[in-house]
Formats: structure tokens, C-alpha cells, sequence
């Protein structure tokens, strides 16, 4: 048992002087007009590096929350952003360049396919926030999300002290915008055919939905101005109009065909968070970028990617709730409420079952009516490829779409393999349907025909589903990033939180600090494993288990430190980290993973 845990000291006042380390990597820079950057270029201004990979829905969540620190502080700050893939496609530098269009990224961006630039910072964690002040000196960094009011008031100090200084340097930054592209559709998402036989698209990047005519080519209509932020997932109602996985509104919205009318049905616009309700009316609870939804017992299924959720919605209630999943990212079969997911991104409805896309497992997943979560293909966060053959071996890379076929088998949108994929459940197998797609993120049946959305390419393409499977050969993926050597037994894990300038952890309402722990395999924790209060914890290693990953979710609430505010504000920081670790005998004993802050031990 932990000891009580000390009372949280005040963060230091003095910044540590740590000198940034240079910016390199080897996919070069996007938009800055094809100039390379050095921190000399950068010096005189505050500078945000931003470590991030495009398939992170973390990550994406924090490009939305830094938008208006970057519009209110453009005079004094650069954002950089630092991709560092995850997974190989990733590391292609075309699909990073598409990325940064895709997600409306203004500022310049170091593509690092080695994550060389990763290793020099220590960043363990997606998404990662590091502050380099006017003189080069790294002052702060942040993981996960929730961060940018503290970074905000950071800059404003800099801001004030560097200028009393004469080492802050004001003025137009390196950003220089591409040219755009004309394309009807731009990056769409997700695709459903309508009664009339037309197709309706959402088409993500543009913030709307296109109706095509059955060609998949011919315009009809363009929904929205105003109404949606990259919309993804869309789902036929038994009354006849569309349900609108309103994504980065955090929403879900309906769309009558016959009318053209447009209807917020679920969700405030406000992101969910740790602590929120998890059910009552649909319009007072707040949602997670709803990626996709189904229409299935009843009841409209949403994958919600941000929290790494099933939810579902009820049209005749008017109320939404959790079905599935804990929050915890990873891959664990069992009864909906123990399940966990990570990032599911695509919904396919049959009668008896749910087939769930768990992109960032790379997995192809399925929820009963017995409410039970099985997996089908896939076997955690850290492994992925091409291979097809019996479903225990086979090997997807982060799939976004499934799609139900009429002989009982399912298509996977193999997003990041350009392919797309058959599983079948009466023999447990996998094969290729389709090779050479670009990014295809969702697929609809017409008639024997297949429909693919190709989001890279900006098109709906036709393919005829074939008799035989295509040969492919077979290659199989771990992730790139190094495992941290620590020492057998005993493992000191520190959460490093400190509170912004201003505020102090939340007490009020009993501790404001959460810890989760757990490892794969499970046996890799001979105790230490579960739920706490503290941000420390004592973990003891199985000496029988040289390998594994660390799971570890944190969560702080702050608020602002003023007596006199009877209602001060509030908010909450938090971050998962999946830490691969090799027990040998010249291993570290103390695993940091700094929440907010720095790590001064």
C-alpha cells in the first residue's frame, strides 16, 4: 500500500534552463514555402512544438484547442508541429503533407518519419507539448490534453518578461499556406445511399455533405454552410433521414432528404471529458468526436473515437448513453462494460451483430446481443501490417470503415494498407478484396457492387466484388518507438503534474487526481496494477516477464487559486501513455511521465 501522498507543492517559479535541442527530420518541412528551420530562424519568438501523428484522435483534439492561442498570439508565437508516426504508412511523406490538409493545419510542420526529433525531446507520449522560450531554453511540457490555458497564460509571462528583456522579436511568422486544390470532394469521410439510388457523402475537409447521383461523380447538392466540422460517419433512419456523425462539434445531427433540414439531435458542442455525464437527454449531454454510427437494435450506435467508447442514442427517448467500453485505450474483450477500445472509427450492423473498426488496435471487432466484445482480427496497440490467412495470424493497419456484405462476411476499409479486406466468420479467415486505393475510409454496398470512399484521393470509386481473392505478400509491423529499459523488481512510476501559474489542484470534492494503471500481458505486474488517487506509484515487475507495455492513464483538475472567486474556473488535464518497457539488469528504476510541467528529479 502507497504511503499518504505529501501535500502538492507549489510549482517552482524557476524555470529550469534546459537548451532545445536542434529540429531534425528526414520528410523535411510543410508549410513554410519549401524553406527548412532551424531554432536559430526561431529565436526572439516563443515557440510551441507540437508532437503529434494524424492518426491520433489525442492529437487531433489538441490542434482544435491550440487554434486560438495560435490566431490571439500569432505576433510573438510560432507553432511548430512535429509528426512522429505511429504507424508506417504514417512515416510516407505524402500522406503527412495530405494530413496537414486534411486537418486545416496552419503552421509549419517538421515531418520526422525516424522520430529523431522525438528521441532528442523524450517524448513518450502522443500528443506532446513542449515551450521553448525567446533564448532557446525548453520552460514547460505538456502531454495529452486540455493544456491550452496553461500554455496560453506560459506565453503571456514569456511574453511579458522577454519584452522587459528586449530578447522577445515581434512580427509576421514562417508559415506560408499551399496552394489550394479544386476537387468536387475534399478528404471525404464516410458514405450511405440514399432511397433514390444517389450516394451522400460527407465531405470532411469541406465541412459538408455532397449528394452524388448513382455515378458517385455527378454533384446534386452540397448540405451545410455552417452547419457541420469535418462530419465523418452517416447511417440511413427508419424514418427516412440521415444521422450525421457531426464530429469535431462534438455532435450528431440529422438530415431529411426531403426537406434539406438540418437538426442537432445529440450533443452540446462542448468535448466530453473525464467526471461529465455519461447519459440523459441527448442535448444536455456532451459528446466525443462521434467518428461513425449505426443503426442497429433499435437504437443509433455511435463509435465515439475521442473516448474510446460505443455510445448510443435513442430517437424516441431523446437520450444518449455509454454501451461499451471503460475510456481506457487498448484491445480487452469481455462484457460491454469491462471492454476496452481504442479509437473505434467504423460501425457495420447486421442482425445479430456489431462490427466494430478499432483503428488504432488495428482490429476488427464485434459486440453481440449478449452484449459481449470479441475481437475477430487484431491483437493490441503495437502490432499491425498486411496478412491475410486464418483471423488469429492476420494483420490490418488502422482501419477506419467496415462494411456488412450480403453473405455474411464483412469488408474492412484497411485504411493505412490501401486495401480492402475480407473477413469471413464461418471459416475465421482473411483476404484482400482490392489493393491500390488510397486512404479508403469507408465503403457502401450498391447493388453487387461495392462503393469505396478513397479520402486521399478525393473520389468514391466502384468496384465490382470479385470471385477470388487478390495475392498479397504478406508483411507484418511493430511499432517504431524504443522500449524504456528498466530494472527487474521494484518500478517507481511518477506522474509529473504541476499546476499552472494561478491555479492549484482542485480539493474541494476529495482528491482531483486519478491513476490508472495496467500492463500486456497482464503478467508483466506482479502488483501495482488498478485505480488510485496518487500520481506516484509503486510498481513491482514479474520477474518471469521480460517485455511488455505499461498502460497508464492520468488525469488533474485545477483551478484558479483565488479565495475570493466563489466560482473559480476550472480544468482538467489528462493523458494515456502506452509505454513499452524491457526488463535487464542496467534498467531504470524511476519511470517519469511528465502530465504538465517538468520533471526536475
Amino acid at each position: 500500500m502507497n504511503d499518504p501522498a505529501p501535500a502538492p507543492t507549489p510549482a517552482p517559479r524557476r524555470r529550469a534552463r534546459v537548451r532545445a535541442p536542434e529540429l531534425i527530420g528526414k520528410g523535411g518541412w510543410l508549410n513554410t514555402g519549401g524553406n527548412d528551420l532551424t531554432l536559430a530562424d526561431l529565436r526572439g519568438r516563443i515557440t510551441i512544438l507540437d508532437f503529434w501523428t494524424f492518426c491520433c484522435i489525442n492529437c487531433l483534439h489538441v490542434l482544435d484547442e491550440l487554434r486560438e492561442l495560435e490566431e490571439k498570439h500569432r505576433d510573438t508565437t510560432v507553432i511548430i508541429g512535429v509528426h512522429s508516426p505511429k504507424f508506417v504508412h504514417e512515416a510516407e511523406h505524402q500522406a503527412v503533407a495530405d494530413a496537414v490538409e486534411r486537418y486545416e493545419v496552419h503552421h509549419p510542420v517538421l515531418d520526422d518519419p525516424e522520430l529523431a526529433t522525438w528521441k532528442q525531446y523524450a517524448v513518450r507520449a502522443w500528443p506532446t507539448l513542449v515551450v521553448i522560450d525567446p533564448e532557446g531554453y525548453v520552460v514547460a511540457q505538456h502531454a495529452g490534453e486540455g493544456h491550452a490555458h496553461a500554455i496560453e497564460r506560459l506565453v503571456e509571462q514569456l511574453e511579458i518578461e522577454h519584452e522587459a528583456k528586449g530578447t522577445l522579436r515581434r512580427g509576421g511568422g514562417p508559415y506560408v499556406a499551399p496552394e489550394p486544390v479544386a476537387t468536387d470532394l475534399r478528404f471525404p469521410g464516410k458514405a450511405v445511399r440514399l432511397p433514390s439510388g444517389r450516394l451522400l457523402v460527407s465531405d470532411s475537409t469541406r465541412h459538408q455533405l455532397v449528394e452524388l447521383e448513382a455515378d458517385g461523380e455527378t454533384v446534386v447538392r452540397r448540405i451545410g454552410d455552417g452547419d457541420f466540422r469535418e462530419p465523418q460517419g452517416l447511417a440511413l433512419l427508419p424514418s427516412g433521414k440521415v444521422i450525421v456523425a457531426d464530429t469535431v462539434n462534438h455532435a450528431l445531427r440529422t438530415f431529411d432528404p426531403g426537406t434539406g433540414a438540418i437538426e442537432r439531435v445529440a450533443g452540446t458542442g462542448r468535448q466530453w471529458w473525464q467526471g461529465s455525464p455519461t447519459s440523459g437527454p441527448a442535448l444536455e449531454v456532451d459528446l466525443s468526436s462521434p467518428w461513425d454510427v449505426a443503426w442497429w437494435q433499435g437504437k443509433v450506435w455511435i463509435a465515439m473515437a475521442g473516448v474510446h467508447q460505443l455510445w448510443t442514442y435513442d430517437p424516441e427517448t431523446g437520450t444518449v448513453e455509454v454501451a461499451a467500453g471503460t475510456t481506457n485505450e487498448g484491445l480487452v474483450d469481455g462484457p460491454a462494460a469491462e471492454a476496452w477500445f481504442a479509437q473505434p472509427s467504423g460501425l457495420a450492423a447486421t442482425e445479430d451483430r456489431l462490427w466494430i473498426a478499432d483503428s488504432e488496435t488495428s482490429a476488427l471487432r464485434w459486440i453481440g446481443t449478449d452484449g459481449v466484445v470479441r475481437t475477430a482480427v487484431g491483437s493490441g496497440l503495437f502490432d499491425f501490417g498486411h496478412r491475410d490467412g486464418e483471423a488469429g495470424q492476420a494483420l490490418l493497419q488502422h482501419p477506419l470503415g467496415v462494411t456488412a456484405l450480403p453473405d455474411g462476411s464483412v469488408a474492412v476499409s484497411d485504411t493505412y494498407n490501401h486495401a480492402l479486406r475480407r473477413y469471413d466468420p464461418a471459416t475465421e479467415t482473411v483476404t484482400t478484396l482490392a489493393t491500390d486505393l488510397r486512404e479508403p475510409s469507408g465503403a457502401v454496398l450498391d447493388g453487387d457492387e461495392i462503393v469505396v470512399v478513397e479520402s486521399a484521393r478525393h473520389r468514391l470509386t466502384r468496384l465490382r466484388l470479385p470471385e477470388e481473392a487478390v495475392r498479397v505478400e504478406a508483411v507484418a509491423h511493430h511499432t517504431q518507438r524504443a522500449a524504456t529499459e528498466v530494472a527487474p523488481g521494484t518500478l517507481r512510476l511518477d506522474v509529473v503534474f504541476q499546476a499552472p501559474e494561478g491555479q492549484k489542484l482542485d480539493t474541494r470534492y476529495g482528491p482531483s487526481t486519478r491513476l490508472l494503471v495496467s500492463s500486456t500481458p497482464p503478467e508483466l505486474l506482479a502488483a501495482g496494477e488498478g485505480a488510485g488517487t496518487d500520481l506516484f506509484r509503486e510498481l513491482e515487475l514479474n520477474p518471469a516477464v521480460t517485455e511488455g507495455v505499461l498502460h497508464v492513464s492520468a488525469m488533474a483538475a485545477s483551478c484558479d487559486d483565488d479565495p475570493a472567486n466563489e466560482y473559480p474556473a476550472c480544468h482538467v488535464h489528462q493523458q494515456d501513455w502506452g509505454v513499452p518497457v524491457r526488463v535487464t539488469p542496467d534498467g531504470v528504476a524511476r519511470l517519469p511521465l511528465v502530465l504538465a510541467g517538468m520533471d526536475d528529479v
